[in-house]
């Protein structure tokens, strides 16, 4: 018998606690029906991810570009030109005036170079140069997207 009621006992204690745990007690008292979770920044504009991708390459180009041919010497510069891709990325899905069809081949140029990205380093250039490398996805594909906007200007 006494099993018993301990049992029930600890029961309702483990009730008490989730219900006291679960019901705030604790904070400072004032509910205000929101989590405290941060609100999520809001995207850059086309204009302003389209002239903050160009300049990084022409930051790119102005800083001498890839002069290494030494796998590892350009990760930095290739990263650098990734931020502000994705962030154009972002930009052109919060477009409600284009649409997604209208940037379809900008999103494929982004793909391109998320592919080489996700190598995870830089491979170099290989002696003799004729084989294609993750540099060329993602370099490359700056260079062509920094043409299509040019091409392709939105607001």
């Amino acid at each position: 018998m006494g099993r018993h009621i301990w049992g029930k006992r600890a029961g309702a204690l483990v009730l008490a606690v989730t219900a006291v745990g679960s019901s705030g007690c604790g904070s400072s008292g004032e509910d205000t029906g929101t989590p405290d979770a941060k609100p999520s920044p809001k995207a850059l504009s086309v204009g302003k991810a389209t002239t903050t991708f160009q300049a990084a390459v022409e930051k790119f180009d102005t800083d001498g570009g890839c002069l290494e041919q030494e796998p590892g010497t350009c990760w930095e510069q290739m990263q650098a030109l990734m931020k502000p891709a994705r962030d154009l990325r972002k930009a052109a899905n919060a477009d409600k005036e284009t649409g997604p069809e209208f940037w379809s081949e900008a999103y494929a140029l982004i793909d391109t170079m998320e592919d080489g990205i996700a190598v995870g380093e830089d491979q170099g250039v290989p002696a003799g140069g004729a084989t294609m490398t993750n540099r060329d996805d993602v370099l490359g594909s700056a260079h062509d997207l920094s043409d299509w906007l040019d091409e392709n200007p939105v607001a």
